[in-house]
């Protein structure tokens, strides 16, 4: 079973889910024992899978550390707070999160876009 921390313990993901805006962005930081680095991928490919089939999933994309680092990033794009919510409390995904290794930790985090003057817009 993965162990949530939270990437900001002032406002953690529980919080983030009363949010109503979108679209919004997950950033989930994984880290993980090195011997159990496949494990967490066979995990997380599955619950990829299942978020690809709810409803206002977007697209997802999971990286991995350069070097001998065993910590792994996925961002996946939601159309909504509320799209992330309904599939990230469903309870058949809940029941999903058993698969993950013992030494898995993840720290998910809410974000959205923000206009930057003459760099991004929102």
């Amino acid at each position: 079973m993965v162990t949530f921390e939270p990437l900001d313990p002032e406002f953690p993901i529980e919080h983030q889910l009363s949010v109503e805006t979108g679209p919004v962005v997950l950033i989930n930081l994984f880290t993980i024992d090195p011997a159990d680095q496949e494990a967490l991928l066979e995990a997380w490919k599955a619950d990829a899978l299942y978020m690809k089939k709810q409803p206002g999933y977007i697209s997802t994309q999971m990286h991995k550390a350069v070097g001998d680092s065993s910590m792994y990033l996925n961002y996946a794009v939601w159309d909504t707070v509320a799209d992330f919510r309904a599939a990230f409390s469903n309870p058949e995904f809940k029941q999903a999160l058993s698969h993950y290794p013992s030494s898995a930790v993840t720290a998910p985090h809410l974000f959205e876009k923000v206009a930057v003057s003459n760099c991004c817009t929102a």
